[in-house]
């Protein structure tokens, strides 16, 4: 086996190359060949995923979280050459939802499920914005719940907690935006408080955001709160790690293969994890796009 080993030098305080060192003795005793990138500046490794020859390469494999994973899923979807090889995600990042469907949020157990070669298809989301598009394999996030993120990064000095505590602000808050939803064919005009729509069933740190998820049903699971008390809120929020919020009565639950926010307020999105794009835009599924490696 041959494979692509990409590592982003000054992520973390220099968690990637930790990583690497630590599992570096485990390819060389499966006797796997590596090719070792280090990734440059931002975008570096969606420009790689695009670029690089995969001939006689069995998969590539980037250290990082959700956001690596898009860049290399993006730079692959765009390859003039149409070729893919199965991505082998090795955990480094912060939130790591995929790497939670996939439980393999370890880095040696992640790569002992590369050495063993058994892959899966996932599908993605085809997301068409004003400007651009891309791809999507986690989540597309509207309202509260960008507002949190948002807010989570003016507290980064509070680590993980920031994410909690960014979420607390803006149920508070409590603002609600109008929004032409579209699902599938179906139309829905009112003000909401969040919609979000999932690939993975978690999102962030280990939130259990869409626990109907599947990595290849070819449906997005999306989750719409129209009007709920700061109280039911508050109450909501720690039901998200085990997947019981799905059951409130103020929450709705759809699993579509189209979705689409037509305002065009230009209301800033969540997009796997980031801020990057705003409404209107339209989505739909690509089923069993992406090859990756999996237990």
């Amino acid at each position: 086996m041959k494979l692509i080993l990409i590592v982003n030098p000054n992520s973390g305080g220099g968690k990637g190359l930790r990583i690497q060192k630590k599992i570096q003795p485990l390819f060389d005793k499966a006797g796997i060949s590596l090719k070792i990138i280090n990734t440059e500046y931002v975008g570096h490794a969606k420009e790689l995923a695009q670029t690089l020859d995969f001939s006689n390469f069995n998969g590539i494999c980037p250290i990082g979280g959700d956001g690596t994973m898009h860049e290399v899923i993006n730079g692959m979807m765009l390859r003039e050459d149409k070729m893919k090889i199965p991505i082998g995600l090795i955990t480094g990042g912060t939130g790591n939802s995929f790497m939670h469907d996939l439980d393999l949020v370890d880095p040696l157990e992640s790569v002992e499920a590369i050495i063993k070669g058994k892959t899966q298809m996932i599908d993605i989301v085809n997301l068409r914005l004003k400007n651009k598009k891309l791809y999507i394999f986690n989540i597309i996030g509207w309202g509260l719940v960008t507002d949190a993120g948002i807010t989570a990064e003016y507290l980064r000095w509070l680590g993980h907690s920031r994410y909690t505590l960014g979420a607390a602000i803006e149920v508070i808050k409590k603002k609600k935006r109008y929004a032409r939803l579209v699902l599938d064919d179906i139309v829905f005009e009112d003000d909401f408080l969040f919609i979000i729509a999932c690939n993975t069933i978690h999102t962030g740190k280990g939130m259990m955001m869409a626990p109907k998820a599947i990595l290849n049903d070819g449906l997005m699971d999306v989750v719409v709160v129209k009007d709920a008390s700061r109280l039911e809120l508050f109450n909501l929020l720690p039901k998200v790690f085990n997947g019981s919020h799905v059951s409130h009565p103020k929450l709705d639950y759809y699993q579509v293969k189209k979705f689409a926010i037509q305002n065009s307020n230009n209301d800033i999105l969540n997009i796997d994890g980031e801020i990057n794009g705003v409404t209107p835009f339209s989505s739909e599924v690509v089923p069993s796009a992406i090859e990756v490696f999996t237990r």
